[in-house]
């Protein structure tokens, strides 16, 4: 069985994320896209050598040829396309974040139930092996009861008023294309839902350029979060602190590029180097196994409703309703 990929949008993150992996894995066969103008889809087919270019999003995510509806798309189109693939009998792997909000994630994921195809969220630091380790770790009691943790991912983004990261209404905001990561990567190594004590968001024209937040997991676990469009240069790092030892991974986001991973139990410290292939390839891996051997996917599902409805209870907290 070959998967047959078919791409919404002429997607700047669709080379990395599935274009190029799929490459490489025989599993998978990119085999069209489609995009808001016939011109800019057939460029974008040419360019990055796929063979079909579908009408529109409608013919895409009907098309018997295809069978795994990739949706890079805008937030706020995450729905109706990924509804439209659903109810086609269409598996989807939808960029994050997941919604635009938890009511928009439960829709879509009670879809996915009803239609019994899998609906998947690209989370792809998740299945890298370095989050698995972490996870692993963290669950495995050899720090000690969780007390503490932290995470951050900040990276700069100028300002331009046709970048969609900037725009509100259509999903932009730092909280919303890059706190859903440290969000999320905090909810995967402690396991639960957080309650928001406190939250910041610093606005700048019109979205969240950074937003911060102070949160207790059960069993008293504090967690600061942050994410910033404005700093200087590109960071990332987790933490989680036990009762005997401390997990430290600095780019847990993108360990392909470099990254560092220390444990320290009763004041011993070792490095750890999980290998294997790039978060993308390795997303992609997982997203094959689901479909050809019905494996549960680490991402989607209650998990996806889970990390938007933090979300949500952030933007809450902060007082922010975006758009305004």
């Amino acid at each position: 069985m070959v998967i047959r990929v078919g791409i919404l949008g002429a997607s700047r993150i669709a080379p990395a994320a599935v274009i190029a992996p799929a490459k490489d894995n025989s599993d998978f066969l990119v085999i069209a896209v489609a995009a808001r103008e016939r011109h800019r889809a057939e460029a974008y087919a040419r360019e990055h050598g796929i063979p079909g270019v579908m009408a529109d999003y409608a013919t895409l995510v009907t098309h018997p040829g295809v069978d795994l509806v990739y949706n890079p798309l805008p937030p706020a189109l995450h729905v109706p396309w990924t509804l439209a693939a659903l109810n086609a009998g269409k598996a989807v792997l939808l960029e994050k974040p997941f919604a635009m909000n938890a009511a928009e994630a439960r829709e879509m994921v009670a879809a996915s139930e009803r239609t019994g195809r899998p609906l998947i969220e690209a989370f792809h630091y998740r299945y890298h092996n370095v989050m698995r380790r972490a996870v692993e770790i963290a669950r495995s009691g050899e720090l000690g009861r969780p007390t503490e943790a932290e995470a951050m991912f900040q990276f700069p983004i100028a300002f331009d008023p046709g970048e969609l990261r900037w725009i509100a209404p259509v999903g932009g905001g730092a909280l919303m294309d890059m706190g859903c990561y440290p969000l999320h990567a905090l909810r995967s190594v402690i396991g639960g839902e957080p309650e928001i004590v406190s939250a910041e968001c610093d606005i700048q024209h019109g979205v969240d350029a950074a937003a911060k937040a102070q949160m207790i997991f059960p069993g008293g676990i504090r967690a600061k979060m942050s994410c910033s469009m404005m700093p200087e240069s590109f960071g990332a790092f987790l933490r989680l602190a036990g009762e005997r030892g401390t997990l430290e991974i600095v780019n847990f986001l993108a360990p392909q590029y470099g990254y560092s991973f220390k444990v320290t139990v009763d004041g011993k410290t070792r490095e750890e180097k999980p290998d294997g292939p790039s978060t993308y390839a390795a997303q992609l891996a997982a997203v094959a196994d689901v479909l050809m051997n019905g494996a549960t996917p680490l991402t989607g599902g209650a998990d996806a409703i889970g990390n938007m409805a933090a979300i949500d209870a952030i933007y809450a907290k902060a007082g922010y309703v975006r758009g305004t």
